[in-house]
């Protein structure tokens, strides 16, 4: 019975395996992927066509030549540069239709070919050119005429001297009217080359080139003001006695950037006028009357009313020394051993010099003082001896030396103290012989 049932199985598994075999091994038949369908699709030729028509408008792609298969597209030929190569291929890789360009372009070796396109482009300028050369000489005839208008312009001063204005001012004022006119002619002939768009550029470079400047030459701009406002103002004249911070010498002349004096030494000293500006200054001429002052000290035994009237008498008989405003005398310090006294006199500084006179002052009052007896000690200091070293005082203290009979000095006549025009001597020889600018006028 067992073999008979194995028997009919064997039968049945021979039956269904080859059912079985071919439901396991047969291809996926059902799972097929769908049809690629392309409509519309350019053909070859109006690729080809629309290739040639645009590559043809494009100056050196002219002679490219243009073959299309399938959609596939091959550049050939030679053109100027890389640069035109690059572009064939750009166009023919956006024409529509086109699958795969094939570039196979190669660049001109010949030095005309090369040259070819500038070439063009400079001929296509010079007949841009000659199109606008009426219009051009116009605006060109339109900046000529400004110019010499502002030249003429900024040769008018006289209105502006009759205003009071300074030479330096007037100089600057007659440059920015020469300047303005002839803006305003360059401004007319870009409006009439139709070029005012470049106007706002040109503003802007100026403004920029401005700032620039005004940096780099901050200090000559400072001086250069300064040197308007100096002339403007008239501080100083040629031959004044100034003293600027601490210096003094006798003023030479005023240009556009510093101011020149001459020391008391006879050298040249230049100051910037920014310096002047922002310094205090002392004009000794300006003033014709000026003091003078010194100090002696007399002993504090003396009467010192009586020693003040003699000084006061002295500097009263003086040469030079002026009776109104006169001489004075003050008690201006009581030390230890001196009363100090103060001598004051006035002089004409046109008639009188300064140092002279002062130092002849001194003279004649320390003359009359020695021969009217009137002590003018030394600073004392007391020297105390020890006995460590064996020195003993006498009994009852040493008695003091009397001190030897004064000799009265003789009165001698006054000095010379007549006004030392040496130094106004030599800034009139400079002035003659140097030709720099000078914007100051000489002095009464």
């Amino acid at each position: 019975m067992k073999q008979i049932l194995a028997l009919a199985f064997l039968i049945l598994m021979s039956w269904q395996l080859p059912a079985w075999g071919q439901e396991l091994y047969a291809p996926e038949a059902a799972v097929t992927a769908p049809e690629i369908q392309v409509h519309d699709v350019p053909k070859d030729e109006a690729i080809r066509s629309r290739l040639l028509a645009v590559l043809g408008a494009i100056d050196g792609l002219q002679d490219i030549e243009v073959q299309v298969t399938s959609g596939v597209v091959t550049l050939a030929g030679e053109v100027p540069s890389s640069r035109l190569n690059r572009e064939a291929f750009e166009i023919a890789s956006r024409t529509d239709g086109v699958v795969y360009v094939l570039n196979r372009l190669g660049e001109e070796a010949d030095v005309a070919s090369r040259l070819r396109p500038a070439t063009r482009k400079f001929q296509e300028i010079g007949a841009n050119l000659l199109r606008t050369l009426p219009v051009g000489l116009i605006a060109l005839l339109v900046v000529v005429l400004f110019w010499f208008l502002g030249q003429w312009a900024g040769s008018r001063g006289a209105w502006l001297r009759k205003a009071g204005l300074s030479g330096l001012a007037v100089n600057l004022g007659l440059r920015i009217i020469r300047l303005l006119v002839i803006a305003t002619g360059f401004l007319i002939a870009l409006e009439i080359l139709d070029a005012t768009a470049m106007v706002g550029a040109l503003l802007g470079v100026a403004g920029i080139a401005g700032i620039a400047l005004g940096f780099a030459f901050r200090n000559i701009a400072e001086n250069y003001l300064a040197g308007v406002l100096l002339s403007a103002r008239n501080p100083f004249a040629i031959g004044d006695q100034v003293q600027i911070g601490e210096f003094i010498g006798t003023v030479v002349r005023l240009t556009s950037r510093d101011t020149v004096l001459m020391t008391p030494d006879g050298n040249h000293l230049r100051i910037p006028n920014s310096n002047i500006i922002t310094s205090a200054m002392l004009n000794f001429t300006r003033n014709p009357l000026r003091r003078f002052e010194f100090k002696v000290g007399v002993s504090v035994d003396l009467d010192v009313v009586a020693a003040r009237d003699l000084g006061m008498a002295t500097l009263r008989q003086m040469k030079g020394i002026l009776p109104d405003p006169g001489p004075q005398v003050l008690i201006s310090e009581l030390g230890d051993s001196t009363v100090q006294l103060s001598f004051f006199a006035w002089i004409n500084q046109r008639d009188t010099d300064y140092a002279k006179a002062r130092s002849e002052a001194i003279r004649v009052v320390k003359a009359a003082f020695d021969e009217a007896g009137i002590d003018m000690p030394e600073p004392i200091y007391r020297i105390h001896l020890r006995d460590a070293v064996g020195l003993k005082p006498a009994e009852g203290g040493a008695a003091r030396p009397e001190p030897p009979p004064r000799q009265a000095a003789p009165m001698v006549e006054s000095s010379d103290v007549t006004a030392d025009h040496t130094i106004d001597k030599q800034v009139a020889h400079d002035l003659r012989t140097s030709d720099e600018e000078n914007l100051l006028k000489k002095g009464d």
